[in-house]
C-alpha cells in the first residue's frame, strides 16, 4: 500500500466514527507511512505493511489512552506499547486509535463502558457484541482492514458475528499477553478482527509465536499445521456440535440437579441457561445455510456431541471471576488507578477509588471471584471448575487430538454456532444481564480448553450478519482458516450499507 492515505478517507473514517462511536481515541492521519522492517513473508507484508489498525483499549500502545473502558483509567496513557503492537508496526502496521469495550473485558455488547457507547454498523439502535465490539465495528464499517482484540469468554468472536467479520482467537500460548492489562489470565489471548480471512492470517503471521516477555507462550509444534500450506488446501473433516444436542444436555443437567425448578435454585438456572441457548430462527437458518455449504465445497461433515459443555459456563465465570478478584486487586488508586481527592485512611481511599472507579459489572464480577476463593469455598467451587476445565479439554481432545500431535485426529475441526441470536438491541427487549452469560456457552468452552477458535460471516438473515465458528486443534490456526477462505473464496463476505472498500 502507498505511504499515503486514500482520498476521501479521512473523512470517511470521521463520517463513520460520528454514527458508531467505535474508538476511544481517533487518529486517522497516523494511517500514512509504514514500511515493512521486518523479516516477514511477502504475503503477510503485502496485507499488513502501510495499513492503518485498530487495538482494543486494554492493550498497550505508547502514547495512547490505555482506559480499559473504566472511569477508573479514564486519563491514563500507556509509556510502551504490547509485543504484538510492535510485531505489526514493524511490519508496517499504523495504529491509528484504540477501540472502545466493555469495562475491563466484561460483558457481551460494550454498553459496559463507562467511556462511550459503540453502535452496531450494521443497525445503530443495536449493539456490536462485546467485549472487543469497538475493534469489531471499525473493521466492519472499512475504517481499518484489521483490528487486535482480547477473548476471554468469546470477546473476539462475538463482536465478529454480531458485525460481520472475521474473528480469530489463537491457541493458548500462541501469542503473547504481554501489554494486555490482565482480567482472566489463564483464559484470555489477544485476537485478531479482519475484513477477510488472508488478512487475518497475515496478522496471526506476525504476532505468534514464543515471546521472552511472557512466559505462557509456546512456537507451534514442528508437526502442526502450517500456518502457509505448500500444497493444496484440501478437503476436511468437520464435526457439527448441534445446538440442539446442547440445549437438551443442559435440560437434562437440569432435571438432574437438586433444588427444584425455580430460578434461584441450581435447576432452575440450568433450565434458564438451555432457553438462552435455544438458537433464533434467523441465526438457525445460518447454521444450517454454513453446514450445507460446507458439505457443498467436499468437506466431510459428522455429528459429534460433547456432554461435558453444560457445565461450561459455570466452570468458566468461576475460574474467570476467581482470576479477576487476583488481577484487579491492583487498582487501588495508589498503584494504579485515579485517586479520590480526600480519604482520612489507606483503607479509605482504597475504598473510594474502586467505588468511584469501577462500574457494576466489575464490582459484581470481584466480588463473585472473592467468593469463590474463601476460604473453605475452593474445592466446593473454584478446584471443581478446573476439574471441569480438565474435562471439557479433553472431551475436545478425543476428536481433534491433543497439542503434542503424537496420534492422528479424527476430525479437523468442529462447527459450532457463535451466539444464540444475532446483534440484539436495547432496552426492555435486550437480552438479559444473564441470559448474556448464558449464552456464553458456545464460545467460552474454547478458551477453557484453550484451542484456536475463527467466527466467520455466514450469510446475512433479517438485515444482519449471522456468524458461525470452527474450533480446531491447538496450534491449526491454519487448517481452520483453510477452510475459512475456501468458504469466504465462494461466498464472499457481506458489508454494511454505507461501506467503502479502501483496503486492498
Amino acid at each position: 500500500m502507498s505511504s499515503k492515505l486514500p482520498e476521501g478517507f479521512i473523512q470517511y473514517a470521521k463520517e463513520w466514527e460520528a454514527k458508531i462511536n467505535a474508538f476511544i481515541e481517533l487518529r486517522p492521519e497516523a494511517g500514512a507511512g509504514g514500511e515493512c522492517s521486518a523479516a516477514v513473508l511477502p504475503e503477510a507484508a503485502a496485507l499488513v505493511a502501510g495499513f492503518p489498525f485498530a487495538v482494543k483499549d486494554n492493550i498497550a500502545v505508547k502514547d495512547f489512552p490505555l482506559t480499559c473502558g473504566s472511569r477508573l483509567l479514564e486519563h491514563f496513557r500507556s509509556p510502551y506499547s504490547a509485543t504484538v503492537v510492535r510485531a505489526i508496526e514493524s511490519a508496517g502496521g499504523r495504529v491509528i486509535g484504540k477501540t472502545n469495550l466493555d469495562e475491563f473485558g466484561m460483558g457481551s455488547s460494550t454498553d459496559n463502558s463507562a467511556i462511550k457507547r459503540t453502535n452496531n454498523p450494521w443497525d445503530i439502535e443495536r449493539v456490536p457484541g462485546g467485549s472487543s465490539g469497538g475493534s469489531a465495528a471499525a473493521v466492519a464499517a472499512g475504517i481499518v482492514p484489521f483490528a487486535l482484540g482480547t477473548d476471554t469468554g468469546g470477546s473476539v468472536r462475538q463482536p465478529a458475528a454480531f458485525c460481520g467479520v472475521v474473528g480469530l482467537k489463537p491457541t493458548y500460548g500462541a501469542v503473547s499477553r504481554y501489554g494486555l492489562v490482565a482480567y482472566a489470565s489463564s483464559l484470555e489471548s489477544a485476537g485478531v478482527l479482519s475484513d477477510t480471512v488472508a488478512r487475518c492470517r497475515a496478522v496471526f503471521s506476525l504476532i505468534r509465536g514464543r515471546d521472552p516477555m511472557d512466559e505462557t507462550t509456546h512456537e507451534a509444534p514442528a508437526s502442526a499445521a502450517p500456518l502457509y500450506p505448500a500444497a493444496g488446501k484440501g478437503v476436511k473433516r468437520i464435526g457439527v456440535l448441534s445446538p440442539e444436542a446442547i440445549a437438551k444436555a443442559l435440560a437434562a443437567a437440569a432435571k438432574d440437579t437438586e433444588g427444584g425448578g425455580d430460578g434461584a435454585s441450581p435447576a432452575g438456572a440450568l433450565e434458564t441457561a438451555a432457553q438462552a441457548s435455544v438458537l433464533e430462527e434467523e441465526v438457525r437458518r445460518g447454521f444450517e445455510l454454513a453446514r450445507e455449504r460446507l458439505a457443498g465445497l467436499g468437506h466431510t461433515l459428522v455429528d459429534v456431541e460433547i456432554p461435558s459443555l453444560k457445565y461450561g459456563v459455570p466452570a468458566y465465570y468461576t475460574i474467570a471471576t476467581a482470576e479477576a478478584s487476583a488481577n484487579l486487586a491492583r487498582f487501588d488508586g495508589i498503584r494504579y488507578g485515579a485517586r479520590p481527592g480526600r480519604a482520612e485512611n489507606p483503607d479509605e481511599l482504597i475504598d473510594k477509588a474502586r467505588e468511584e472507579g469501577f462500574g457494576a459489572e466489575v464490582k459484581l464480577r470481584i466480588l463473585l471471584g472473592t467468593f469463590v476463593l474463601r476460604s473453605g469455598f475452593q474445592d466446593r467451587y473454584y478446584l471443581r471448575a478446573q476439574r471441569i476445565r480438565a474435562g471439557i479439554r479433553r472431551s475436545f481432545e478425543s476428536f481433534l487430538g491433543d497439542g503434542e500431535y503424537k496420534e492422528r485426529a479424527a476430525l479437523d475441526a468442529i462447527l459450532m454456532p457463535v451466539f444464540p441470536s444475532r446483534a440484539f438491541g436495547r432496552g426492555p427487549s435486550s437480552l438479559s444481564a444473564f441470559a448474556q452469560k448464558a449464552a456464553d456457552l458456545y464460545t467460552c468452552c474454547a478458551n477453557l480448553a484453550g484451542l484456536p477458535a475463527l467466527s466467520f460471516p455466514a450469510s446475512v438473515e433479517g438485515g444482519l450478519p449471522v456468524g458461525v465458528q470452527l474450533l480446531g486443534r491447538a496450534y491449526a490456526e491454519g487448517t481452520l482458516m483453510d477452510i475459512a477462505e475456501g468458504y469466504e473464496r465462494q461466498y464472499p463476505f457481506p458489508h454494511p450499507e454505507g461501506y467503502r472498500a479502501f483496503w486492498k
